[in-house]
């Protein structure tokens, strides 16, 4: 062999051994490098008319199982609903207060504690039903339970746009990694093309489709060509050769009415990939997540919610309705929408009486409602008592009013019943209701009842078949509606199914501690889940290093045999110079 060919070896030697190094190098520097692959410089013999003539690098590339990659790509997705999940969920029952604070299990500050200090304050009321403090003390605590109940509904609401606000964020970085890849596939295109590594690129393209996932499940593939498909779960292509974008724009506010609905018109618009809507194809992901918890666990806590309120209106208003204050006000509004010509199917008799502030009877009549066909004719035989004004104001609520402002009006339900429900006349009108509300975001306090708590109706009417002028027929507190209040809370009552919860029977202090409880539920299921989640990501990404991360002491061992290697070539390259300079000597002194 001439001393040519073995130099032209002995270099390709050389040149192979320090490719290799550099490649073992770079696996150790990026050890630690998240989504970095092992890399291997594929060596081969040339040969030349059949004789070996050296060694070359071929190619460097990296090996990562694309069944391990799909299965990263749909564990990233489930970690990011996961983390998505809890975040939420963990803001939601913070909303919710606790129902013990600090292991005192006497104290808390959820809902289900407001109506338990309320109930507490209507108990002392009952002994003192006169007291003003004590009416002030329960009103206070009312108060207070409808300011947590409008709290918590405005919370859940802004959970709610916090959401959407976030899918909209969320669309814009999935159409940013969209093309990513798309520029990552152009790139390992042209340098497939000219021969050069691409270990890197599809390293980085790996990368990005975890990202993509972490944000929405999708569906992917690798083309005979190397560039990656990326499709929607149901199929709506999002990347082929070029960048198919999403497109959705947050609604401008969000009330418990803003729902999603999939058609025209919809308080929530779709995620949109050229005209279709693939809202409902986005089930994983943060994005996925998101939506179910705009669409359905926030909406479900809220209608739990809901329930818990209507139902405190209903059963404190019904109690309410059937006393009277005292001083008696001058005029009562109802909260009921009327038109004069509606219908009114009622029976039974219900007295309306003026009273001055010692209680002291003025005038009265008792209407027999069996008479009273419309709410035109209801409105006229109220207006006939003497002393008395009523009209139906412009919003279609009934007004009740004294013609002497020093005298007050006192209603008694007595036997009627209004309607299929069978109300009293005065429950059916809300002429003397205590709280108002259609729900837990609108729950107040009569504003007048706020301002006077004297308004609070811990009186009644005189029930008797006849009264005498001049005669007192509303006493100074009643024990009979304090104790009826009070029972509001102490009686067990059907709620149907609602949001999270079945159909039960508690009382409203119960029904309260579901409703917190089913939050709590909710947070520890994600909380589970988030666990569950990040163990299978952890889990595959370990599958994926073993197969193709790097090992650094293998590597570390590969280096040092390289490094021989290296010097060995350099050794011979060394030792053929040393004879190409003797042979010049012995040409050059012939």
């Amino acid at each position: 062999m001439s001393l040519a060919a073995t130099r032209s070896i002995a270099l390709s030697s050389l040149l192979t051994a320090q490719t290799r190094i550099s490649v073992a190098s770079t696996n150790i520097a990026n050890a630690d490098t998240d989504g970095y692959s092992r890399k291997t410089a594929t060596q081969s013999t040339l040969v030349t008319a059949g004789v070996g003539t050296g060694v070359e690098i071929t190619a460097i590339s990296s090996t990562v199982s694309k069944m391990l990659l799909g299965s990263l790509v749909e564990a990233q997705s489930r970690l990011g609903a996961a983390t998505t999940m809890e975040e939420y969920t963990s803001l939601l029952q913070d909303a919710y207060g606790a129902t013990t604070d600090d292991g005192d299990t006497t104290a808390g500050t959820s809902i289900a504690n407001a109506i338990a200090d309320l109930a507490s304050a209507l108990t002392e009321l009952t002994d003192t039903p006169e007291s003003a403090t004590l009416q002030a003390q329960v009103v206070d605590s009312l108060d207070s339970l409808a300011a947590q109940l409008r709290t918590t509904s405005s919370t859940i609401q802004s959970l709610r746009a916090d959401a959407d606000d976030q899918i909209e964020t969320s669309v814009d970085e999935i159409n940013t990694l969209l093309g990513t890849i798309d520029s990552l596939n152009e790139r390992i295109a042209s340098a497939q093309a000219s021969g050069a590594d691409i270990s890197d690129l599809e390293d980085q393209r790996k990368t990005a489709l975890g990202s993509l996932g972490e944000l929405m499940n999708v569906t992917w593939f690798v083309n005979s060509s190397n560039q990656v498909h990326v499709y929607s779960s149901g199929g709506k292509v999002l990347l082929d050769s070029t960048v198919h974008a999403l497109s959705y724009e947050s609604a401008a506010t969000v009330t418990s009415d803003t729902v999603y609905t999939g058609t025209t018109p919809s308080g929530f618009a779709g995620i949109m990939v050229e005209g279709v809507d693939i809202t409902s194809q986005i089930t994983s992901g943060s994005v996925g997540a998101l939506i179910e918890l705009r669409d359905e666990v926030l909406p479900d806590a809220q209608l739990d919610l809901d329930t818990l309120a209507v139902e405190l209106v209903h059963a404190l208003n019904a109690v309410h309705n059937d006393g009277t204050a005292l001083p008696a006000p001058a005029t009562l509004t109802g909260s009921a929408v009327l038109a004069g010509t509606d219908a009114l199917s009622a029976t039974g008799t219900a007295r309306f009486a003026v009273v001055d502030d010692e209680g002291a009877l003025v005038s009265y009549a008792d209407i027999d409602l069996s008479t009273v066909a419309t709410v035109d004719d209801l409105v006229a035989a109220i207006d006939a008592v003497d002393g008395l004004t009523a009209s139906l104001d412009a919003s279609g609520h009934l007004v009740v009013a004294t013609e002497n402002s020093s005298y007050g009006v006192a209603v008694n339900q007595m036997d009627s019943a209004v309607g299929t429900d069978g109300e009293g006349l005065s429950s059916w009108l809300g002429l003397n209701d205590l709280v108002r509300a259609t729900g837990a975001s609108d729950f107040v306090v009569r504003s007048d009842i706020l301002a006077n708590n004297s308004l609070l109706a811990v009186s009644s009417l005189d029930a008797s078949a006849t009264l005498t002028t001049g005669a007192t027929v509303v006493a100074s507190g009643s024990s009979t509606i304090a104790d009826a209040l009070l029972d509001v809370f102490e009686t067990s009552r059907s709620f149907d199914a609602a949001g999270n919860l079945g159909s039960t029977t508690a009382t409203l202090a119960g029904y309260a501690a579901e409703v917190v409880g089913a939050v709590a539920t909710v947070y520890a299921g994600a909380e589970s889940e988030l666990e569950t989640a990040t163990a299978l990501q952890s889990s595959v990404t370990d599958a994926i290093a073993s197969k193709s991360g790097v090992n650094v002491d293998e590597e570390t061992n590969l280096l040092s045999e390289l490094q021989t290697q290296y010097e060995a070539a350099a050794q011979i390259m060394s030792i053929v110079n040393e004879l190409f300079s003797t042979l010049l000597e012995m040409v050059q002194s012939a």
